[in-house]
């Protein structure tokens, strides 16, 4: 352990590789590089390269090393091991103060394990999600399981995140209640205004994303077949960003290519996705963001999952966690779309991921603690401590 020296900026070192570690880490990037306090050193390891390098353009993050670990259809054993090591070689060569890991991605239990072993302290963005089901969703529960015995500073969005951590034995004066960043990102796109909507008709617009690993195969197939059915309809318009995938488009597009009412187009940018969100009607998705996301604009979603780490949309009666059954996706949006009374009940029922100040939270905590007189190691306290 060492205590930094408080003259100097604390050198930050932030891993992403997914298009939602980057809009999640970009307001902590943003606001990091137009301060005093911190130098962010931001690393991308090309989990999902062809997504995102314009996107950090477009987010003012500047990236300073930019790894290549994807290979084709590579097994998660082999990512994780070449994410590791990489991470490992260039931990050594820029020795920062922490590394910030933000969610549950391979990238992220990659990041927090390679600092582990350089003995770097980790601060944990989007800490203390849960399903209570170590593989569903697969392998994202146990890599947010991991991570959280590894992190120093655990920046849980929600009340009810932060308690899982204790749960588990955490110790309370290293969780801190945030909010979520992608809600700070969300609200900063949307100033901006510079994002395109992908819909084109007047009719009821449904935004979809499907990607979830445990979702692919048959069971994506048939929810591709219920997205017919609602298309049968005709007066709706569903646009489909196609995840890079080749599993997703291998299930997906057989079912719906070519397919009158259903819009299927190549991953959208942020401000673009963002623009598109803002304009639809409902959501229909197994992704984890846009059920943060969603209710901001007050979009009722409706989860395509059987299991939720953010039960709290749920809860307020944002979102409905409605299973992968395709009669279950027909017969709830159906529903949603032509009852007046259900729609407005999730469209009224609020937000609980935030107020946009999560970045200005998890930045003052951990300026705090390097400014302390204290040292500042691997953990503070707890089950797990190097005290």
């Amino acid at each position: 352990m060492s205590t930094h020296p408080s003259a100097e900026p604390v050198r930050a070192m932030l891993v992403l590789g997914t298009r939602p570690e980057a809009i999640k880490l970009a307001p902590v990037a943003r606001a990091m590089a137009t301060g005093s306090q911190f130098e962010p050193v931001v690393v991308t390891t090309g989990q999902h390269r062809e997504m995102l390098q314009q996107m950090l353009d477009l987010l003012r993050v500047d990236v300073r090393i930019a790894l290549d670990v994807m290979r084709s259809r590579q097994q998660l054993s082999d990512l994780t091991a070449r994410l590791v090591r990489e991470l490992g070689e260039v931990l050594r060569a820029q020795r920062p103060d922490l590394v910030v890991v933000q969610g549950d991605t391979t990238t992220a239990l990659a990041g927090a394990l390679a600092a582990f072993y350089e003995k770097i302290p980790v601060a944990h963005v989007e800490a203390g999600l849960r399903t209570g089901v170590l593989d569903n969703p697969f392998p994202e529960e146990l890599n947010r399981c991991l991570i959280s015995r590894i992190a120093r500073w655990h920046f849980a969005p929600t009340p009810a995140a932060a308690r899982h951590l204790t749960d588990e034995g955490v110790a309370e004066e290293q969780v801190f209640t945030t909010g979520n960043t992608v809600i700070d990102n969300l609200l900063w796109v949307l100033a901006e205004g510079t994002g395109s909507s992908a819909f084109r008709t007047g009719g009821r617009r449904i935004l979809v994303t499907l990607h979830r690993r445990e979702n692919q195969g048959e069971r994506m197939r048939g929810m591709g077949r219920a997205l017919t059915r609602l298309a049968g309809r005709g007066d709706v318009e569903i646009v489909l960003p196609l995840h890079k995938s080749p599993a997703v488009r291998d299930s997906l597009l057989p079912e719906l290519d070519g397919h009158d009412g259903i819009s299927l187009v190549e991953p959208l940018g942020y401000l673009d996705f963002a623009a598109t969100l803002a304009e639809c009607d409902l959501v229909l998705t197994d992704s984890g963001g846009v059920q943060e996301e969603a209710p901001s604009l007050s979009k009722p979603a409706l989860v395509l999952r059987t299991t939720t780490e953010r039960p709290e949309a749920v809860e307020a009666g944002a979102a409905r966690l409605i299973g992968t059954d395709p009669e279950s996706i027909v017969t709830w949006a159906n529903r949603l779309l032509d009852d007046p009374v259900e729609y407005r009940a999730m469209a009224g029922a609020g937000n609980p991921f935030g107020d946009g100040m999560a970045t200005a939270r998890i930045l003052a905590q951990l300026a705090e603690d390097f400014a302390a007189d204290v040292p500042v190691g691997l953990t503070a306290s707890g089950p797990y401590s190097t005290a």
